[in-house]
């Protein structure tokens, strides 16, 4: 028998509106055989207090107790897992993304907003990269990769997994990254709007490359002709490769991690030759930013989120004020600032008041160019608002 769940009365409400989470506080009781039945990452069926069907989904420890997988009673197998794919694919070929030449690297799955909460998958080249972020999308993993192959067909070579660093601590599921299927070389060269990135899904970050900043670096490389490009937080230097791509003057890249500045040098040679007018520098973005001076006429602030959840946002929000505040000081007059938070727990209007702060503290004249947020290959499942998580500012700084 599958885990029944059953629910507080009154705490359907949420689910009615299609809601994807089901929260610990909802539930009032749960039927099993077995306790085995219950644990980390098994499928259950919800009801209402009334004993009415409402949604089927994977179970977990923690305030958030169900992800919904359907919010009808239909079988979670093979046959489910190829529509839900085939769907998400049908999404991206729409977006003129899953055959496009100029673009060989784009996200397939993006969790909530393609109705798979717990789940993403990249798409770089002939690799799917699977990174799972719950215990049931993990042990769902295998059916996940037939499904892509189903799908895909001879355009997937190699299926990597990647969750090991992704999955709930305590679910204790003693994950290794390693292939699913197939094999692939794991440093390829792929293209985004047709630049050049030598990206590597098992030593990189997320799945090797952050592709939820594609339109937003196609913007930088319209505002950097002839202009002083700064890029703070770089990682493999994908706005500094676009900037240069414009026509910046000149580049510096600035990464904490020697490897990412690496990296971000060697796709810039990739791109551009070794006489590229780049610099980059092994440094804490926000020391460097304490003394930049008038060197710099285009500034890229780009940070890991500063808030992983709402118990820290309020040192958060301090930091995101105290980083654009000094870059908004320094900037040359005539200036444009690039200024990002991937924060899920930050809203866009609480974002935008601490860019205000900031701009405030500097004394400068700003104006708003550009309201950025993530491509529609990171779609926000119209009732999951939650999902809108990347924010960007484009300023005009006098």
């Amino acid at each position: 028998m599958t885990p029944q769940i059953y629910l507080r009365r009154g705490k359907e409400e949420s689910l009615l509106r299609r809601h994807p989470w089901i929260f610990s506080g909802a539930i009032d009781y749960i039927k099993a055989e077995e306790e085995s039945e219950i644990a980390e990452g098994a499928l259950v069926e919800v009801y209402t207090s009334k004993g009415d069907f409402i949604a089927r989904g994977h179970y977990q420890i923690g305030s958030i107790a169900v992800r919904v997988l359907s919010f009808d009673a239909e079988p979670i197998d093979a046959a489910w897992w190829e529509r839900r794919i085939a769907v998400a694919a049908d999404v991206r070929r729409t977006l003129g993304l899953a055959e496009n030449p100029a673009t060989t690297c784009y996200r397939l799955v993006h969790g909530e907003g393609d109705s798979l909460p717990g789940l993403v998958v990249d798409i770089y080249g002939t690799t799917a990269v699977v990174q799972c972020h719950s215990a049931g999308m993990y042990r769902s993993r295998m059916e996940i990769a037939r499904a892509i192959r189903t799908v895909y067909g001879e355009r997937i070579a190699a299926i990597y997994d990647k969750s090991s660093q992704t999955l709930p601590f305590k679910a204790d599921l003693g994950a290794v990254d390693g292939y699913l299927w197939g094999h692939a070389d794991p440093s390829q060269v792929v293209l985004e709007n047709g630049e050049q990135f030598r990206v590597n899904w098992e030593k990189g970050q997320k799945t090797g490359f952050f592709l939820d900043q594609r339109k937003n670096r196609e913007l930088v490389k319209r505002y950097a002709k002839g202009r002083t490009v700064l890029n703070t937080f770089c990682y493999t230097g994908g706005f500094s490769v676009y900037a240069l791509s414009g026509g910046a003057r000149e580049v510096c890249s600035v990464d904490s991690s020697e490897r990412a500045v690496a990296l971000a040098t060697e796709n810039m040679r990739l791109n551009f030759g070794p006489d590229a007018p780049h610099t980059e520098i092994v440094a804490d973005a926000v020391e460097y930013l304490r003394d930049i001076g008038d060197r710099y006429d285009l500034i890229i602030l780009d940070p890991p989120a500063f808030a992983k959840h709402h118990k820290v946002l309020g040192n958060a929000m301090q930091g995101y004020k105290r980083l654009n505040a000094r870059a908004l000081a320094q900037i040359r007059p005539g200036g444009i600032l690039f200024t990002f938070s991937c924060s899920q727990a930050v809203s866009k209007e609480l974002f935008r008041t601490t860019v205000f702060s900031a701009a405030a503290i500097a004394g400068r004249r700003v104006r708003i160019l550009h309201q950025l947020t993530q491509p529609a290959d990171h779609p926000i499942n119209i009732y999951h608002p939650e999902g809108e998580y990347l924010k960007g500012l484009v300023l005009y700084v006098e």
